[in-house]
């Protein structure tokens, strides 16, 4: 089971590139090393207050992975410089 989640993020108190750089590395840090998902920022790459995630967990087990991915949504809510707005899940 391949679950493949879209996160779009507003980061409004953010004012270059260099801090919204700053941020993503650290969400994609935190969900790497916490959860071996893969994360990558896939769209808005030369917009400072917005961001598009792609987050991808493999699992044998469909309740797994949507734990997996549940849990990463929790993680991308806890960074309070980041507003998660607009959240795809597929299962695959």
């Amino acid at each position: 089971m391949i679950m493949y989640a879209e996160v779009e993020c507003m980061l409004y108190d953010n004012h270059s590139l260099k801090q919204k750089r700053s941020v993503i590395k650290r969400i994609t840090a935190k969900l790497r090393n916490d959860l071996n998902v893969a994360v990558t920022e896939l769209d808005y790459h030369d917009l400072w207050q917005r961001t598009k995630l792609g987050v991808v967990t493999l699992s044998n087990d469909k309740t797994h992975a949507e734990q997996v991915m549940q849990t990463a949504f929790k993680i991308i809510d806890t960074y309070t410089e980041v507003e998660r707005t607009i959240t795809d899940v597929e299962s695959l």
